[in-house]
């Protein structure tokens, strides 16, 4: 069945494979982005069931704007996809404090601006769905991505209570984790690199972002097949609340959780007994 699906980073990388794969499968899509006029270009111009539309995710004015564009236009949205997002790459100490904060900016109170403003639509309908990318550095810290795993682990946490605030007017959640996927993020338009300041880190930092560098256009993922599997959850009637995304992905994520359940059972000991004693008040 055709959904309106509103998509954020639509100018490329995987938010344009989500346009077109939304497209050819008969939905209608907004598709933003800061530069509306690249979006246009990179989707091929106007038609019916395609409104593009600026949305600079940092700003909760742009975000109530589209909605508003979206919902004169095609009446409802019924699938929000917080897809736009960036990622400053160093070790902590290198991060500025304003770099953080703008990392922390974009990807978690960027998806928040934007669906507060979507909200409120779907709350009417008492319908809807709301897909948030994360990133397997959301539930796995790694080295060199400090601020951008802070800010997915930001959005784990949002979006797994979120479920919760909404569920009773009919809203759905589902936060995904991809892994390594052959998009943008590390073009240098996406990711920010940055400069050895600190002599203890520079040899690191010098061999890592090379590292990094040399994984563009080499990642095992395709994105086009990510999106198609987003509009599979999409058109869920119980849509998975959580998306591990990529063989590299689950296999990390499994890791994880072995790893968290052997963290709670070595706490048992020193932890498990930790309650108020009445008898010594």
């Amino acid at each position: 069945m055709s959904k309106v699906i509103f998509v954020t980073g639509a100018g490329r990388g995987l938010g344009t494979d989500i346009v077109r794969e939304a497209l050819a499968a008969g939905h209608q899509v907004v598709a933003t982005g800061r530069r509306p006029e690249e979006v246009e270009k990179t989707l091929g111009g106007p038609r019916d069931n395609l409104l593009v539309t600026r949305l600079d995710i940092t700003s909760p004015e742009d975000a109530e704007s589209a909605v508003q564009a979206a919902v004169e236009r095609f009446g409802r949205i019924d699938v929000l996809i917080n897809n736009a997002g960036n990622f400053y790459a160093g070790y902590f100490e290198e991060i500025p404090d304003t770099q953080m904060r703008r990392q922390i900016e974009t990807n978690l109170f960027g998806p928040m601006n934007v669906t507060r403003a979507v909200l409120p639509v779907l709350r009417r309908q008492r319908a809807g769905h709301i897909i948030t990318l994360s990133s397997s550095a959301g539930l796995i810290g790694q080295e060199f991505c400090v601020a951008y795993a802070a800010s997915k682990f930001g959005v784990e946490g949002w979006m797994e209570s979120l479920r919760y605030d909404v569920e009773p007017y009919n809203i759905h959640t589902t936060v995904v984790e991809p892994g390594f996927f052959r998009t943008e993020l590390l073009v240098d338009g996406s990711t920010i690199w940055p400069e050895p300041v600190i002599d203890d880190y520079a040899e690191r930092t010098t061999a890592t972002v090379a590292a990094w560098k040399s994984m563009n256009g080499r990642q095992g993922g395709d994105p086009a097949k990510l999106a198609r599997a987003l509009l599979a959850i999409a058109g869920q009637a119980e849509p998975m609340v959580r998306f591990v995304a990529g063989a590299d992905a689950i296999e990390g994520v499994e890791a994880k959780a072995r790893e968290l359940l052997a963290q709670a059972q070595a706490s048992r000991e020193l932890g498990g007994d930790l309650a108020y004693d009445d008898a010594h008040a």
